[in-house]
């Protein structure tokens, strides 16, 4: 493993994961690609921008040509696969680019993989994957995928074609699936960070129904490490869960995240909850800390540490805020938002 292509690096988990692989790894050369949607921003990427072993390819996993293309120029021996539609609200409105990159883009990655004989294919999943999961259950690698909404129907999918590719040709694959991540360059459409820039504002935080619906919230540098640890360690054909094996309230989240940032709790307003929003997600991640990983931030240490970063990097997040997000958050929020005033 020398050369790795990572497909969606200019996102939020993609970018962490790739700071921390040129941190790690002088060996390494790191290429990503990223057909920088409004998620993608290579912002996220400045602090590596003027390493040698970086480069950055704008591309789309649905483009064959330009994949094998990449693959080739790069001397690629490796896929680590980010790229993905990631918002649930939006995949609720707009389902069809879901499918495109989580389904046919992951089958073009996994082609060219076994085109190529690439030494491994490692794919990004989710706990979403298993749908609502009752109390007093953590799910294990080998539940059945029941996924609620196109965004996770997406994602199961593509987990699926990456163990077909596993048993009919024998690429060599790994899955990892990850529970709420939260820290730097997340998206402010996603709750903690939306909630964090709209508190500094001093603007109304809107929490899906009673807030009572349960998440494990990790941080992002936590999970780079474990996917990290599956990559080099992990057993082929296998998926291994990443979380904190904790899950806590979203209400209970929104107040510590106030706390941090000096706000009332007055900013919190209930509205209307979103279709077949999932009530609770558990992961049981004995299998990932067999290798001998574990979390080494807790929720509220991750909570924390988002907010406050969020509080300190407004020259990243004021810009986003603003064009096509502005459109987004009035689609999505503003009736709910006018109905809690009635």
């Amino acid at each position: 493993m020398k050369n790795i292509l990572i497909t969606g690096g200019a996102g939020f988990i993609g970018s962490n994961f790739v700071i921390h692989m040129l941190d790690k790894y002088p060996e390494y050369n790191i290429i990503v690609y990223d057909k920088l949607t409004y998620a993608g921003n290579l912002d996220n990427l400045l602090s590596v921008s003027d390493n040698p072993r970086y480069h950055f390819v704008k591309g789309d996993i649905c483009d064959p040509l330009t994949v094998a293309e990449t693959i080739t120029r790069y001397n690629i021996d490796t896929i680590v696969n980010f790229a993905a539609e990631t918002h649930v609200d939006r995949s609720i409105m707009q389902p069809d680019a879901f499918i495109q990159t989580g389904v046919y883009g992951t089958y073009v990655l996994l082609e060219a993989a076994r085109q190529f004989g690439l030494e491994r294919y490692h794919q990004i999943s989710t706990d979403e994957v298993y749908g609502h999961i009752p109390a007093g259950y953590s799910s294990v690698e080998t539940d059945k995928l029941d996924p609620r909404s196109p965004y996770a129907a997406s994602k199961a999918s593509g987990d699926l074609l990456v163990n077909a590719y596993f048993i009919t040709y024998g690429l060599p694959v790994t899955i990892t699936r990850g529970s709420n991540n939260i820290g730097p360059f997340q998206y402010p459409e996603k709750v903690v960070p939306l909630f964090a820039t709209n508190a500094l504002d001093g603007l109304p935080l809107p929490l899906y129904g009673d807030g009572r619906q349960m998440r494990e919230y990790q941080y992002v540098g936590d999970h780079c490490e474990a996917i990290d640890l599956v990559l080099h360690t992990g057993k082929l054909g296998e998926a291994y869960n990443i979380g904190t094996g904790v899950e806590m309230e979203n209400v209970t989240m929104v107040e510590i995240l106030l706390e941090t940032l000096g706000r009332s709790h007055d900013l919190i307003r209930h509205v209307a909850d979103r279709p077949g929003h999932d009530r609770r997600y558990s992961l049981n991640i004995d299998k990932i800390r067999a290798l001998g990983w574990e979390p080494r931030h807790t929720a509220e240490e991750a909570i924390r540490q988002t907010a406050v970063w969020y509080r300190d990097n407004e020259w990243w997040w004021r810009k986003i805020k603003s064009g096509e997000f502005r459109q987004y958050y009035e689609t999505q929020y503003g009736e709910r938002l006018r109905a809690t005033e009635s």
